[in-house]
């Protein structure tokens, strides 16, 4: 009998962020192998992990890894997991063109489910200038040519604008996951 297995990237949301939620990386590796996760390997200190695992379904594992952090560290944390092929797809479909872009000033907020475009279109885009985004598949992407931190924009661009559970990673860490999961 043949296995196979599946790279994957695991996104955590909301650790290690203004001294609450604190995962240290080498916990998060642990639970992720407790899980069955293999070569796991984490980046940053912000909850992105990737590892390769034989189960194919990508939400069972986000649930495992939620229930794990809730189980060992007592911890409620939205995870969402993607497979190494979603994060090239993610990176391939950028609708914008990154000439003299800032890495660090581009976001791509993945969800939970499809783009709710209802709600991206009740968003007057010219009300937030420079501000600008576009919807992927089950990612925004938006752009913050002035800086993120004091954007009305990015504020929309939460759970609670966008009706189900999102997490941003900027271009930089996107495309180092995607590095790593290719390694």
């Amino acid at each position: 009998m043949t296995t196979t297995s599946t790279r994957y990237v695991a996104l955590l949301r909301g650790i290690n962020v203004g001294g609450r939620a604190r995962v240290p990386m080498q916990t998060l590796r642990e639970l992720l192998a407790a899980i069955g996760g293999t070569g796991v390997r984490t980046h940053l200190q912000s909850g992105n992990a990737v590892f390769t695992h034989e189960d194919t379904d990508p939400q069972r594992l986000a649930d495992a890894l939620q229930q794990a952090l809730a189980d060992e560290l007592g911890l409620t944390v939205t995870c969402m997991v993607r497979t190494a092929e979603d994060l090239r797809r993610v990176v391939a479909a950028n609708p914008f063109d990154m000439t003299g872009i800032n890495g660090s000033r581009f976001l791509v907020v993945f969800l939970a489910g499809p783009v709710p475009l209802d709600r991206l279109a009740a968003i007057e885009q010219a009300d937030h200038a420079p501000d600008e985004l576009r919807a992927g598949e089950r990612e925004v992407y938006a752009h913050f040519p002035d800086s993120i931190r004091d954007s009305k924009l990015a504020a929309r661009l939460t759970d609670r604008g966008l009706g189900l559970p999102a997490t941003g990673r900027n271009w930089n860490t996107v495309t180092r996951l995607l590095e790593l999961a290719d390694a």
